[in-house]
């Protein structure tokens, strides 16, 4: 019996670390058609509000839409699986008028009907 189990578990464990259509496990990899790609693009507006939230929590929940952005599209994105799927995003916005690219990753766990943000920052930053 144990060493069914095990053998079992050994194949498990090899076929999760063997590449899959030229693939590994957990690798990043390209979203077509990012443009159109209806909830790439929800996910990106889902980052800017998080952030703008963020920035209103910080600053003891005045809105004066100063430092407000405003999400124009996803340019680009990744995903990669995790324990949920992680979502990296190029995100076009403008920051008082000014057009600016961001970078964001989002954590989407669709069983728990969960979205977080768990990095959003200037492109030039990273």
């Amino acid at each position: 019996m144990m060493a069914v189990t095990l053998t079992i578990l050994v194949t498990l464990l090899s076929l999760l670390s063997t590449p899959s259509c030229g693939r590994m496990v957990g690798e990043k990899t390209e979203i077509a058609d990012v443009r159109t790609n209806r909830e790439v693009q929800d996910l990106g507006r889902f980052a800017v509000e998080e952030h703008n939230r963020g920035l209103r929590l910080w600053r003891n929940n005045v809105d004066d839409g100063g430092e407000q952005l405003k999400f124009a599209e996803v340019v680009e994105a990744q995903q990669q699986v995790v324990s949920g799927m992680k979502y990296y995003l190029k995100i076009s916005a403008t920051h008082n008028g000014v057009h600016r690219m961001f970078t964001s990753v989002v954590l989407v766990k669709p069983w728990l009907h969960s979205k977080k943000l768990l990095n959003f920052a200037s492109s030039s930053s990273i």
